[in-house]
């Protein structure tokens, strides 16, 4: 598949920052149309993966203001990165040419609460003991949430080619205001 028509990681940068202004506004514009869906039937190509949490509060498609087919969105809870979430992102970055990696996390994240408080549940525990790891006995969930998006960053950057056209950045949303904070503006490249 050629992706010749691949948007860079800055242009798609600028997409999910003017998405956030235009939720933060009310002013969703993510086509789901029955006309664009019939668009996608032969193929899809999103601008940007986005890594977030499953809390059902956190909806990439409305916080960026997207649409059916913009957003390659994997969602485990904790944002936290599994062997099948590098998986995802790889097939992603080759065969759809997506060029922009996020990890958002947000706050008053349950999952990141739970690895904080020392949870420990038969399935949970997979989550937590994976944040634990991150967070380094952090107590502080804020800081906690933000030990856990580095390192999910680290490990997917380190596992994956190392490709120049690719991007890989870090994002807080707030679920309260609807602001999404991002660790680094590559609106500036």
């Amino acid at each position: 598949m050629s992706h010749a028509s691949a948007i860079s990681a800055a242009e798609a940068f600028r997409r999910l920052s003017e998405g956030n202004e235009r939720f933060l506004k009310g002013q969703h514009t993510g086509d789901a149309s029955e006309a664009h869906r019939m668009e996608l039937v032969g193929g899809q190509h999103p601008y940007a993966i986005i890594v977030t949490c499953s809390d059902s509060r956190v909806v990439p498609e409305y916080i960026f203001s997207a649409g059916i087919g913009d957003l390659f969105v994997i969602r485990t809870a904790g944002n936290t990165v599994s062997d099948c979430s590098l998986g995802s992102i790889e097939y992603a970055i080759a065969h759809l040419g997506v060029r922009l990696v996020v990890v958002m996390g947000h706050t008053n994240c349950g999952a990141v609460t739970a690895a904080v408080e020392g949870l420990r549940e038969r399935h949970v525990s997979n989550i937590t003991d994976r944040i634990q790891e991150a967070v380094k006995g952090e107590c502080d969930v804020c800081e906690a949430c933000m030990l856990n998006i580095h390192h999910a960053l680290k490990r997917i950057e380190d596992d994956l080619p190392d490709r120049h056209d690719v991007r890989y950045v870090g994002a807080v949303y707030d679920i309260g205001s609807g602001k999404v904070e991002f660790f680094d503006d590559l609106m500036e490249e």
